[in-house]
């Protein structure tokens, strides 16, 4: 379960692009970000850490599998209880779940699409 003084909280901020090596030179160069590479399989997504830290900032990440529908624009993830509970409000209230529910780590996300368009991630930690 997700620990109860997060609830709320915009947790993690991502993207997915076609060429997130470009967008990676991109960050590092205008907000000093240095990437740290994420074994995907057969690629690599990045984890873009704070310059001088090793506190991470942001995701850039590979249009691919999954991620191939998501358009090109930051997704925040905000923490929930359950992804469960929060996905079938997202539908009962007239959003569309686009993502999951998944594990994700050591945790579970969807992505979903609010009434007016916008697109967020619910995550749950366990």
């Amino acid at each position: 379960m997700s620990d109860a003084a997060e609830l709320g909280k915009i947790g993690w901020i991502d993207i997915s692009v076609e060429n997130a090596e470009e967008l990676r030179d991109f960050y590092t160069a205008v907000a000093g970000w240095a990437p740290s590479e994420v074994d995907m399989g057969e690629y690599s997504d990045f984890c873009m850490m704070r310059p001088g830290s090793e506190e991470p900032a942001a995701g850039i990440c590979h249009a691919r599998g999954e991620n191939a529908q998501l358009p090109a624009q930051w997704l925040i993830y905000i923490v929930v209880q359950s992804v469960d509970d929060s996905a079938a409000a997202c539908t009962t209230n007239g959003g569309e779940v686009l993502v999951g529910p998944k594990a994700m780590g050591e945790g579970r996300f969807a992505v979903i699409r609010d009434p007016s368009g916008a697109t967020a991630a619910l995550y749950q930690s366990s």
